[in-house]
């Protein structure tokens, strides 16, 4: 501990604490002193004056310490570069301290400690690789970037990328408003969105979703941290201020591993300017950039928007609720919202993409009875936004969604494709393909979609429920396990990390797991349409049978849980209810599961159809199944199998069939 800052004494009272956590102050007191007299023992009989005691600290002798540590920032400051990349090469992903435990306080201190040294370490190692590319000697640039990379593999990912892809990843930050008249920020986020549109149109560049990037609005994270979850090697970030009619938005390009500026930009004029030139502020902004970043482009095609001020202050602010989903009234404001936008500008064809996603959220996220009503008026808003603009691709997978209501998976497929041929770089547009496939039980096909969009979307949480059923249907345990606990740890109830761990063969784990996601569900999905809420003692029994029913193992549990799904088929306004359809399809109880997803597919329980391809116990019931061919028949499943392959988990019948 001493050795970690020679030139910082500790204070013996804070070291007897860490060390000695539990005992009362006098005995741990008490032992720092029998450990300082047998350690001076030690050492002096080595003849080495290493200590440095007095009543109230402890400290060390500098120049008595050698560490890999020392001997890495000694190399750095040196500039001798071969021998600061044999010393990153030789400590690698170690941690400071490593296999020391003394408690919660000691837990505290050092990752404080280890965070200071890497830190510190980052800002060395950074100042080394812009000296050596100033020099030109690129050799021990890349030999000492390599070397940092092995520390930070996580960070690195993203490097490693850009390298093998020839593409350069970058996420666009929301912008601070610097603007009392504009408390919300939706002008900021304007200019931001108008960003990542142009910037995505830039083939060098990979830019990570608006989902994920939003995320990141007034939070405590560093920049580097930032980077780092995105899985980004640069930054944009920014500020629009307003005085009265006046604009000037600044821009910034950072470093994702060191955090430092590497670029900045400033573009003056007033409100009205600003507006009428958006899409040319945005190509100006992207051309500087990419030349920062000595990226040779063509000047980007920007979409066409609209040039009413008022119905793009309307737009961005129900889309911003729309994002938001969850809340009393929220999708019901952003709808109001986007509509009268839409009244001052009807051939708005970005609003009547975001008014369709409102409608399908309604569905999905509120407890409406008029699914049917909501997927109805979200087809005619899409088909709307594909009226006015054909390259709306997001619109064509939201009618995707409509044909699978339709029971035409080919169609959706279909639909699902051409959304993905328009904006490939879209990771709602591309998750939207992967999910369909995974639909079909075509997950082989499926990942590598899943996994782009949650390369590109990493902070989204309702993507990694995706990830984690694909592994789930390939076999993929342990993967499947990683994917649903992110998805929880991103705040999302990972209903499917229990299906993982009961797959696993750990029950309890799971059904653990399952009730614990109750503390989430009820706070983002709101209870089944028409049913009056239950007491908090009903609840918990209610999702301890749910849990046992579904992960035990046990027939009894599964059947108890069964006869409740009967019950409430048989007395829920909506008796198709993903409340009902989900827990059938993970205990393979597949009458309930014909009489649901067989009489109507709705957008908050076709989700389901992506869990009946994993090949455990009890799901593959289903798909074993006398009527199950049948039922795949009826909502169009043998059709999309016949055009685009059949699943993964069912051989091809061949063309005789």
């Amino acid at each position: 501990m001493l050795c970690l800052a020679p030139d910082e004494p500790i204070d013996r009272n804070h070291l007897s604490k860490l060390l000695w956590p539990g005992r009362f102050e006098a005995q741990a007191r008490g032992s720092l002193r029998q450990c300082l007299l047998d350690l001076g023992k030690l050492l002096a009989a080595a003849d080495c004056d290493l200590l440095q005691v007095s009543r109230s600290r402890i400290g060390i002798n500098a120049t008595g310490v050698q560490s890999d540590l020392t001997d890495l920032e000694r190399a750095l400051a040196d500039g001798r570069w071969g021998q600061a990349t044999e010393s990153l090469l030789a400590i690698g992903g170690k941690h400071l301290l490593d296999q020391l435990s003394f408690g919660a306080d000691f837990e505290t201190w050092l990752a404080g400690r280890r965070q200071a040294v890497e830190q510190r370490l980052q800002t060395k190692v950074s100042d080394a690789l812009a000296k050596l590319k100033a020099s030109d000697n690129l050799a021990d640039h890349d030999k000492l970037l390599d070397a940092w990379m092995l520390r930070h593999p996580t960070a690195s990912r993203a490097i490693m990328a850009d390298r093998q892809s020839g593409r350069t990843r970058i996420a666009v930050l929301p912008f601070a408003s610097l603007d009392s008249e504009d408390d919300q920020g939706y002008f900021a986020d304007g200019i931001v969105d108008e960003l990542i549109t142009t910037l995505g149109q830039v083939p060098q560049l990979l830019v990570a979703g608006r989902t994920s990037s939003f995320q990141f609005k007034a939070t405590g994270l560093s920049l580097p941290e930032i980077a780092d979850l995105l899985h980004v090697t640069h930054l944009v970030e920014g500020s629009v201020q307003r005085q009265i009619t006046d604009v000037r938005i600044n821009v910034r390009l950072i470093d994702g591993q060191t955090g430092f500026e590497s670029w900045s930009y400033s573009y003056d004029g007033t409100e009205d300017d600003i507006f009428a030139a958006r899409a040319q502020v945005a190509r100006t902004v992207t051309r500087e950039l990419c030349a920062a970043l000595k990226l040779d482009i063509a000047d980007p095609d920007v979409r066409r928007m609209t040039d009413n001020k008022e119905a793009y202050g309307l737009y961005l602010q129900g889309r911003s609720l729309t994002r938001r989903a969850i809340g009393d009234g929220v999708l019901e404001t952003a709808i109001a919202l986007l509509e009268q936008a839409l009244a001052l500008e009807p051939e708005f064809a970005e609003c009547w993409t975001a008014l369709a996603e409102a409608h399908v959220y309604t569905a999905v996220y509120t407890p409406c009875l008029d699914k049917l009503e909501q997927v109805e008026r979200m087809a005619e808003c899409a088909k709307k936004a594909i009226e006015f603009s054909p390259e709306q691709g997001h619109a064509y997978a939201m009618l995707g969604l409509y044909q699978w209501t339709k029971n035409n998976a080919v169609g959706a497929l279909d639909l699902a494709f051409k959304a993905y041929q328009l904006e490939p770089e879209n990771p709602a547009v591309v998750m939207r393909l992967g999910s369909f496939l995974l639909y079909c039980g075509r997950t082989a096909e499926a990942l590598p979609y899943i996994e782009a969009a949650v390369d590109q979307d990493p902070v989204d949480g309702r993507n990694y429920g995706m990830l984690c059923v694909a592994h789930l249907n390939l076999g993929n345990i342990d993967a499947a396990i990683r994917a649903g606990q992110r998805m929880a740890d991103l705040g999302q109830p990972s209903l499917h990390l229990a299906a993982a761990t009961a797959a696993s063969g750990n029950h309890d784990l799971a059904i653990e797991q399952y009730q614990k996601t109750r503390l989430l569900m009820n706070s983002v999905i709101f209870p089944p349409a028409g049913t009056a809420p239950m007491s908090p003692e009903a609840m918990d029994a209610y999702w301890l049978l749910a849990a046992k029913g579904i992960h035990s193992g046990q027939e009894e549990d599964r059947q108890q849980y069964c006869q409740m799904l009967e019950m409430l088929h048989a007395t829920f306004p909506d008796p198709c209810d993903p409340t009902i359809v989900w827990p059938a399809i993970w205990m393979g109880y597949a009458p309930m599961v014909f009489k649901t997803l067989g009489k109507q597919i709705t957008p908050p329980n076709m989700v389901g159809l992506m869990s009946l391809w994993a090949n455990v116990e009890p799901i593959r019931q289903t798909r074993m199944h006398p009527d199950f061919m049948d039922f795949a028949k009826h909502i169009g499943l043998v059709a999309a199998w016949k055009k685009y392959g059949w699943p993964d988990l069912l051989p091809d019948p061949g063309p005789a069939n």
